[in-house]
């Protein structure tokens, strides 16, 4: 883990010296460099047991704009040998699990006889919008509940306010049936997230690490994960480009390996963590083609920036393109995407394996 460590912070470094785009996919060939055989032995299992699952955003627009079912992101999952889904409560509109309640018992039966584990996703922390994702995953057999702050205003009060929120835990899950992620979501810096997780010190509460939400706060992937990583156990893969934004960066997410993010360095330092036994638990497959999201953080900003409102993350549909024709593509980007993941692991193997030798 030493070198593992060693890298970690290097590349942190060399990410604040010139921003991740100049650097783009450097990491793994470093990384390569300095692969000890503990290490590479460590990863060959580790990649041969992957958690990868299905993640509802990968057909955002055939739920929202299409007649997408939350079923058939289980026959999906299934159909591409992956080990479970993560879906929004509001995934498919009315037909979601959070608006046709009714369907979650078949929804959760289903998930049980493909034996796929659920993950129940929302886009809050305050209690009403909690108690309704503990309740979707309750009734449809889910082990854990993603949750993100959306709230306005100085960042110390949204800090403040999430502590607040995530102390409310063992009374919304008294038998602990759940595991709650906390996702690092545009606004808030890995820093700020850990203060949060050190706050609430609840052994069911961890972290969520996305490949690219926190450009928008001014930090780099690799220097987010440095920080973040003590408490990271699931993680949302996707490529983006990056974009100068008043003086921040925004990032446009693309199709996986036409971006700026380094899925081999990430993917390598990620399932190296932990000493006996892998510390990720999931690794979802979310391409988000075309979904667009502005900086909230800048260089120059006050000790206590404001954050403004903001809505769910969303993606409008392509201009000029019919929409079957923009559905049936997102599908398509969908599986890309799995293959994408799974040729970068391979690579990631056979680098491993060399380092054997």
């Amino acid at each position: 883990m030493a070198g593992l460590l060693l890298c970690m912070a290097w590349r942190a470094v060399a990410g604040w010296l010139a921003f991740p785009h100049l650097l783009r996919k450097t990491w793994f060939t470093f990384w390569s460099h300095a692969l000890t055989p503990l290490d590479a032995a460590t990863l060959i299992p580790r990649i041969d047991g992957i958690a990868l699952y299905a993640h509802a955003y990968a057909w955002h627009l055939n739920f929202r704009l299409g007649q997408a079912l939350p079923i058939d992101l289980l026959h999906f999952a299934h159909e591409q040998g992956l080990r479970g889904v993560k879906i929004h409560v509001e995934d498919g509109e009315e037909r979601s699990l959070l608006h046709a309640p009714a369907s979650r018992d078949g929804f959760g039966q289903l998930a049980r006889e493909l034996r796929l584990e659920v993950h129940i996703e929302t886009s809050a922390t305050d209690e009403a919008t909690l108690r309704a994702a503990v309740e979707i995953a309750f009734d449809t057999g889910a082990t854990s509940v993603r949750c993100y702050p959306r709230y306005h205003g100085p960042v110390s009060q949204i800090i403040a306010q999430t502590i607040a929120d995530l102390r409310l835990i063992d009374s919304l899950d008294p038998e602990g049936r759940l595991q709650f992620l906390l996702e690092q979501h545009e606004d808030l810096k890995s820093g700020e997230l850990v203060e949060i997780i050190r706050a609430v010190s609840h052994p069911r509460l961890s972290l969520l690490f996305d490949f690219a939400n926190m450009i928008n706060a001014f930090e780099t992937p690799e220097a987010a994960l440095a920080t973040m990583a003590p408490y990271v156990t699931d993680v949302h893969v996707k490529d983006a480009k990056i974009l100068p934004d008043r003086g921040g960066y925004a990032h446009r997410a693309c199709r996986s390996g036409e971006g700026d993010i380094d899925f081999a360095g990430l993917l390598t330092t990620l399932l190296l963590l932990g000493t006996d036994a892998p510390q990720i638990r999931a690794f979802a497959c979310e391409e988000e083609n075309e979904m667009f999201a502005p900086s909230y953080r800048f260089p120059n900003e006050p000790p206590d920036p404001v954050i403004p409102m903001r809505a769910a993350s969303t993606t409008d549909p392509t201009m000029g393109e019919p929409l079957p024709a923009r559905l049936a593509r997102e599908r398509d980007e969908a599986t890309r995407q799995i293959t994408y993941i799974r040729n970068t692991l391979a690579q990631i193997r056979a680098t491993a394996q060399k380092a054997l030798t």
